[in-house]
């Protein structure tokens, strides 16, 4: 009898597991749920604040968001050119 719930699990754990392994799928699709606009205004703030720091080839930056069964990953490639060395000055707000 035990072999067979080791086999076929006890229908409520289960099922509790499973719902809650379909609403962080559910709740990770939501968060993420990123327009095509919002992902572009991303990448034009992520570049302004790394030329502050390097210089850098804009024209081959690849940005995404890279999709796990339980997480998301900020996915960024930057070519740098060359790094600023000396006081940079950064907008204080």
């Amino acid at each position: 009898m035990d072999f067979l719930k080791r086999l076929f699990g006890s229908g409520n754990e289960g099922s509790r597991g499973k719902a809650k392994d379909r609403l962080k799928i559910v709740l990770i699709h939501d968060r993420t749920d990123i327009s095509p606009q919002l992902l572009d205004s991303l990448r034009s703030e992520i570049i302004g604040v790394l030329t502050k720091y390097m210089d850098i080839d804009t024209q081959k930056i690849e940005i995404d968001l890279d999709h796990d069964e339980h997480e998301v990953a900020l996915v960024a490639n930057v070519p740098v050119l060359r790094i600023k060395r000396g006081k940079v000055d950064v907008d204080k707000e």
